[in-house]
């Protein structure tokens, strides 16, 4: 059993964890340039959300199954176990919290045509608008940077297993 467990935790990691993590770093560039209108990626960036809304929900089985493998193994008091759904808590949290709403924020303000809305035909968009997109996108970039960054440390915990009589 303890192997089924670890197989279907790393499996569930790979095929969910790493998709919504790569989508998530990659919304704050998509809409950067959608609402600078370098380019309209208001679609590349509308499917970043989305994706990263399905494998959010997709990889909350990670944790569960990380959970039945260390109770299969009996590790579960082991500190990098510990150590490791602490991250993963502090992981889900962000994502949850707030980089969904945010990226659900950004997307807000495009227009139909997937860009910043303009006040007329040759107005640029409002001052106050514009640098609250780009302060929304600057926090958003941080905050996935820290979710890969978790994920990243969950990883090398994972397999270093400090403190384990298997681990380093």
């Amino acid at each position: 059993m303890n192997k089924l467990f670890l197989t279907l935790h790393v499996l569930v990691a790979v095929l969910a964890v790493g998709p919504v993590t790569v989508a998530a770093s990659l919304f704050p560039r998509s809409m950067r340039n959608s609402l600078n209108g370098w380019s309209n990626e208001a679609p590349e960036a509308r499917l970043l959300h989305r994706l990263t809304r399905v494998y959010a929900s997709v990889s909350a089985a990670v944790p569960v199954l990380g959970i039945a493998t260390a109770v299969a193994m009996n590790v579960t008091k082991d500190p990098w176990v510990i150590a490791s759904l602490t991250l993963t808590a502090i992981a889900a949290g962000l994502l949850i919290t707030r980089i969904i709403p945010d990226q659900q924020e950004a997307l807000a303000l495009l227009n139909e045509d997937g860009r910043r809305p303009t006040g007329g035909e040759a107005s640029p968009a409002e001052p106050s608008t514009a640098q609250e997109s780009t302060t929304l996108l600057k926090q958003l970039s941080m905050t996935t940077g820290i979710f890969s960054l978790l994920w990243a440390i969950v990883l090398v915990l994972m397999i270093v297993r400090p403190g384990s009589s298997t681990g380093g």
